[in-house]
C-alpha cells in the first residue's frame, strides 16, 4: 500500500538531526509490534518499508499444510490458503499480507507514535548536549516552582533541580526570584535530562571567586582548595607563581569589596582567604585564620596530627562557633588540628 511519511521523516532529519535510517528502523519495529495484534500465533512478521517511494507491505510467510495444522505460526491450512489463493497446494509457500484497511490504520498509528517519540528524543538530546558543557559553571535561573524537596529553576527554558539540601541554610526564595547556582550534574532519564545544581557545594564558591577576581580567571592566581560550612564559614587556599601579586589581597579586594560581594551572594557566609603552602605547619597556621596562632607543633606525622598553640584571647576564635573554624582548617590542610592554649 501507499504511505506518505517521507517528507515528515526528512523534516525530522533536517530540524532535529535524527538519522532517517533510525526513524525508518523505529517505524518498522513499531509496525511489527502493532501487526502482532493481527497475526496472533507469534508469526515471524516481515516489513517491507520504502518510505522514499511511499511503499509499505507487512506480511508473514506460511507453508500450506494438510489439516490439521500442527504449527499455526509457520503453517496455514489448505482451505484457508485457498481462500487467499485458489490454486494453493500443500507444500506451497504463501505470503499473507495484512488487509490494506487494517494496515492503513496500523501504519498511521505506528508512524505517528514513532515520529512524535523521535521529536521528543531529539529535543531531549538537544537539552542534554546544551547543558553538559555547563557542568561546573554558574547558571542563573528563575524560580519556577517550589516543593518540599527542591526548588525548580527555569534555566534556558529547561527545568533545573536545586534540592533543598543544596541550598544555603536559612535561604528563602519565592516564585519569580532569580537564583544563581553551580551546575553539578546532567543525567539522561526516561522523561528527559535530569539537571542538578547547588549553592552549597564548594564549587559554587570557587566559581564565584573566578568571576569576581580577574587574576583567578586569567590564571595568575590559582585556587588550590575550597572548604565550606554553607551559610556560616568557608576557607579558600590560593597561591600564585607571580612574584609581584599578593594572592590573598587580590582576592579580598580594595576595602574587601571583592570578598564582600561573594559573601553577600552566599547569604553573609564568612570567607577566609588563605595563602596555600606545601608545608603543613605553615599552611595550618594560615588556615586557622582569623585566629592568630603562636606556634604549630607536629604531634604525629604518620597520623597527620598537629597542635596549634594560641593565646587565651584567641582560643575561642581558633576553635570557632561549634568548632567550625578548626574543622574547616583541618579539612583544608588534610591534617587533624588540635587547639591548645599557649
Amino acid at each position: 500500500m501507499k504511505i506518505n511519511v517521507w517528507n515528515t521523516i526528512l523534516q525530522l532529519n533536517k530540524e532535529r538531526g535524527v538519522e532517517t535510517s533510525v526513524i525508518i528502523a523505529a517505524i518498522e519495529e513499531s509496525l511489527r509490534v502493532a501487526a502482532a495484534r493481527h497475526f496472533t500465533h507469534q508469526e515471524e512478521i516481515r516489513v517491507d518499508f520504502r518510505p522514499e517511494k511511499g511503499e509499505l507491505r507487512v506480511y508473514v510467510t506460511k507453508t500450506v499444510a494438510e489439516e490439521p495444522v500442527s504449527d499455526p505460526a509457520s503453517q496455514i491450512g489448505l482451505p484457508e490458503a485457498r481462500d487467499l489463493k485458489p490454486d494453493a497446494r500443500p507444500g506451497d509457500s504463501l505470503e499473507i499480507d495484512i488487509p490494506s484497511d487494517t494496515l492503513g490504520r496500523i501504519a498511521a498509528q505506528a508512524a505517528k507514535q514513532v515520529i512524535l517519540q523521535k521529536f521528543r528524543d531529539a529535543e531531549q538530546e538537544k537539552v542534554y548536549h546544551q547543558f553538559v558543557p555547563l557542568v561546573g559553571e554558574i547558571v542563573t535561573g528563575v524560580v519556577r516552582r517550589l516543593d518540599h524537596q527542591a526548588v525548580i529553576l527555569d534555566v534556558l527554558g529547561s527545568e533545573v533541580v536545586l534540592a533543598l539540601r543544596e541550598m544555603i541554610p536559612g535561604e528563602d526564595v519565592r516564585i519569580g526570584d532569580k537564583v544563581k547556582a553551580v551546575l553539578l550534574q546532567v543525567q539522561r532519564g526516561p522523561k528527559g535530562p535530569q539537571i542538578y545544581a547547588s549553592r552549597s557545594h564548594p564549587k559554587f564558591l570557587l566559581k564565584l571567586l573566578e568571576i569576581e577576581v580577574p587574576e583567578i580567571g586569567s590564571g595568575a592566581i590559582l585556587i588550590k582548595d575550597v572548604v565550606r560550612q554553607p551559610g556560616e564559614r568557608a576557607k579558600a587556599a590560593v597561591m600564585t607563581p607571580e612574584k609581584d601579586i599578593d594572592p590573598v589581597g587580590a582576592c579580598i579586594g580594595v576595602k574587601g569589596n571583592r570578598i564582600l560581594t561573594i559573601s553577600k551572594e552566599l547569604g553573609g557566609e564568612k570567607i577566609d582567604i588563605i595563602e596555600w603552602s606545601d608545608h603543613p605547619a605553615i599552611y595550618a597556621k594560615a588556615a586557622l585564620s582569623p585566629a592568630k596562632v603562636d606556634r604549630i607543633v607536629v604531634l604525629n606525622r604518620e597520623a597527620k596530627v598537629l597542635q596549634a598553640l594560641v593565646a587565651k584571647d584567641q582560643l575561642s576564635l581558633a576553635i570557632g562557633k561549634k568548632g567550625i573554624n578548626v574543622k574547616l582548617a583541618s579539612r583544608l590542610v588534610g591534617w587533624k588540628i588540635e587547639i591548645k592554649e599557649n
